[in-house]
């Protein structure tokens, strides 16, 4: 069956006419029907380690009917302690009948960071990207386990330790770089969805993100940064350093 792809939402950055797409339907080719359901999206990841995760960062929204398999394949991988599964609702589905309940604008923004950054015209879900870097559909679940596979630790970045309320970035060599605070949550949250295209159905999510700061910059030296209160109890927190807004994640540790 031929894959139908709706432009249902038109955005405008600096002045610039984009389209965002939302895909429903069945894979266009019948080799990624497979390449889809092949496996689950859980792996050994021997090349990333429980101090240096792999960064996934999924952009959905529970408007979107693309999504829930996307969900599901990040829901996989959330526990694997060699893995820093961040999952961002993004907001440029909401005109669609349903407002994603865990949606932020700064989240729209960074997916935008990155499309910007790679070039690319448009954003789309589901995305994934890992360590900052490659652009993956989302709902693959046998392509993102080979990109976790080939992609391990973030690498190039200094090394990073959370003291309590505060993270300690150590010294080393590169450009400068941002550093950011993510907290999310690591519950499964059942959510009900009551209108637009997954009207009817209950959506499993799992760190789901919310909260993100930008603590500063990185330059190179030893430095430390003091972490803000979690926005809401029970949320687990993340450091990232990042080479420029939408650039590789070069670091990353979980509390």
């Amino acid at each position: 069956m031929p894959m139908t792809v709706s432009l249902r939402a038109v955005l405008t950055v600096s002045g610039v006419l984009l389209l965002a797409a939302c895909g429903t339907g069945a894979p266009s080719d019948p080799d990624s029907t497979a390449r889809s359901t092949e496996g689950s999206a859980a792996a050994d990841i021997a090349t990333a380690s429980a101090s240096a995760p792999v960064v996934v960062e999924l952009f959905q929204s529970q408007g979107c009917s693309s999504c829930p398999p996307a969900n599901a394949n990040v829901n996989a991988i959330a526990a694997q302690p060699e893995v820093l599964a961040l999952s961002f609702g993004v907001t440029y589905w909401d005109k669609l009948g349903w407002a994603d309940s865990f949606a932020k604008p700064e989240y729209t923004a960074r997916q935008w960071e990155y499309a910007r950054a790679a070039g690319r015209p448009n954003v789309a879900t589901p995305q994934v990207i890992v360590n900052g870097n490659r652009a993956i559909v989302g709902s693959n679940a046998a392509e993102l386990k080979r990109e976790l596979a080939a992609a391990g630790s973030p690498k190039g970045g200094p090394a990073l330790t959370i003291e309590g309320s505060s993270v300690k970035v150590g010294a080393g060599h590169g450009p400068a770089s941002l550093v950011w605070l993510v907290r999310y949550d690591p519950e499964e949250n059942q959510v009900a969805i009551r209108a637009g295209e997954n009207g009817g159905r209950t959506l499993p999510h799992r760190n789901i993100v919310r909260q993100l700061v930008r603590l500063g910059n990185w330059t190179g030296t030893e430095a430390s940064f003091a972490l803000p209160e979690p926005a809401e109890p029970g949320l687990r927190t993340a450091v990232l350093v990042q080479r420029g807004l939408g650039g590789p994640i070069t670091a990353a540790v979980k509390g």
